[in-house]
């Protein structure tokens, strides 16, 4: 039983190539456990190997909406991806207006994001969803499907900076809210953070970026996600350990 769960890292990135044993034996030496994210078939496949090699780590296997826009989704190479056992989710996909401009890229990230949809509808798995200026056009995409597919369409919007209104669609669809180390030195999601339904938020690093404080400026690691788990349990006025066992059984249910 893990004491923390991060999940979302990028345990496979470069920044972690000098030193990455020593980042794992931290992640055991803390509790910690974590869903190590693919943002492309590469960093998918490595993500798998790194799962399948350790305990207390999975994997998601996906495609990024813009880190590279020549990126196709390559079934059959994700097909034979998700025979692991450690697959546990399907991205991170979804949609990146933030510097492409929508009129330009629409069709294509919509598209990319539709067939990893489908893939984890095939698959059984939820989605990791990356959301960037874009939290309206997902939500237009998943909230009809929702009502076609129902509990099988699941997932988590990583990385939240939306609104409470944001937030309220997409614990209406069932869909989970992941939150960073940003948390923990700005206030501009305490509202969402209060209000959230305890069942429906998660905790993550994103690492190795945003760290949290007292790491900020240092590349993060997962070991890092208690701190994350403090803020929350500080903004929500809620005991410490009641909210760290509540949302390392969120993290525990995605896996199932």
């Amino acid at each position: 039983m893990p004491k923390y769960f991060d999940i979302h890292s990028h345990l496979q990135a470069a920044q972690f190539d000098q030193d990455r044993e020593g980042v794992l034996r931290r992640l055991k030496e803390s509790g910690t456990y974590t869903i190590v994210i693919g943002t492309d078939i590469d960093s998918s496949r490595r993500a798998v190997e790194l799962a399948e090699a350790n305990e207390g780590i999975y994997a998601c296997i996906g495609v990024h909406p813009v880190d590279d826009p020549k990126r196709k989704f390559e079934k059959e190479v994700f097909d034979e991806l998700s025979k692991s056992e450690k697959v546990v989710a399907v991205g991170e996909c979804g949609m990146d207006f933030f510097q492409t401009k929508k009129e330009e890229d629409y069709e294509r990230q919509r598209n990319l994001f539709v067939e990893q949809i489908n893939f984890a509808l095939e698959k059984d798995l939820p989605i990791m969803i990356h959301a960037r200026s874009a939290y309206a056009e997902i939500l237009e995409i998943l909230e009809p499907l929702k009502k076609e597919y129902g509990e099988k369409l699941r997932g988590n919007s990583h990385f939240f900076a939306g609104d409470w209104e944001t937030a309220r669609r997409f614990f209406n669809i069932g869909f989970s809210v992941s939150f960073t180390g940003v948390i923990t030195f700005t206030r501009d999601y305490d509202e969402v953070i209060k209000k959230a339904p305890l069942a429906m938020i998660h905790a993550e690093t994103d690492s190795p970026y945003v760290a949290p404080v007292p790491y900020r400026g240092q590349r993060c690691e997962p070991a890092y996600v208690s701190e994350v788990y403090k803020r929350l349990a500080s903004i929500r006025g809620e005991e410490p350990e009641a909210l760290r066992q509540a949302l390392v059984n969120n993290a525990l249910r995605m896996l199932v």
